[in-house]
């Protein structure tokens, strides 16, 4: 499934950046594929961006091992992430493995999940199985409502040394990156600083090992604007202009023409 592997990922931290986008299907991980990312997140994410919901909560293993599977066929030569949805782990140890074992049979190269420290004999029994493991911190998705909404985090000391002493059990738990969330900067830099496996940020500041981006916001289909989103293209008003003109030239009569029929 392509050179880049865990250890290679391991290997980049303070010395490359590490360059992740999310992909939910053939045609976005053939794109991302092609534009040479180190990794795509088939992220739970698609819950929002891609099937509707408000939130990452609905989100089923089934969707996501279908999406998985499209995105492996769309860049068969790409290191990929699974994003492991809500109530697919936490249940038990046992069902977690199952299901990160599932997503590798779907074209995963490893699984990531949410939570600390609270997480971690879960993990050890996951990579124990032979499935590599990416952790989150920070804002994660699945919990919002404990979190009471999408509130950036470290802005406390409680806060700050909770976020240290986690990322440090996800190290010694075997995790090979970690997600950073929603995190103040310089605690971002302090985790990242602590540990000896790369952090790769999505609104964490500017010293993560790496970052992490939704496809939609990069090229401008979700058109909203977040803080810590930069918008490289505007898609949706070319997209929207494309059917727009579909439409014109069919109620006008101009399309199909001719030469768009056969004889």
């Amino acid at each position: 499934m392509g050179a880049v592997n865990t250890r290679k990922i391991i290997d980049m931290k303070g010395k490359e950046p590490i360059v992740m986008v999310t992909a939910y299907d053939y045609p976005t991980a053939k794109i991302v594929s092609e534009a040479g990312v180190d990794i795509i997140l088939v992220g739970d994410s698609l819950g929002n961006v891609v099937l509707g919901y408000d939130s990452t909560i609905p989100v089923s293993m089934e969707e996501m091992l279908m999406h998985i599977k499209a995105v492996r066929r769309g860049a068969p030569d790409a290191f990929i992430v699974g994003d492991m949805p809500f109530l697919s782990y936490e249940v038990s140890i046992e069902k977690a493995v199952e299901n990160a074992g599932l997503m590798l049979k779907a074209g995963a190269n490893a699984i990531k999940l949410e939570g600390g420290e609270e997480y971690a004999e879960t993990i050890r029994h996951i990579i124990r199985a032979g499935i590599p493991v990416m952790g989150h911190l920070g804002f994660t998705p699945q919990s919002v409502n404990l979190l009471g909404g999408h509130r950036v985090q470290g802005k406390t000391n409680e806060s700050k040394e909770k976020l240290l002493r986690d990322a440090k059990a996800l190290e010694k738990a075997g995790c090979f990156a970690i997600v950073l969330e929603l995190v103040v900067e310089n605690v971002a830099k302090e985790i990242t600083e602590s540990v000896n496996v790369p952090t790769i940020g999505i609104g964490a500041g500017r010293f993560c090992d790496g970052q992490v981006l939704v496809f939609h916001d990069i090229v401008g289909l979700s058109q909203i604007n977040l803080k810590f989103v930069k918008r490289y293209a505007n898609t949706y008003e070319i997209m929207l202009d494309a059917i727009k003109k579909y439409r014109e030239e069919v109620k006008s009569k101009l399309f199909p023409e001719e030469k768009h029929t056969f004889e």
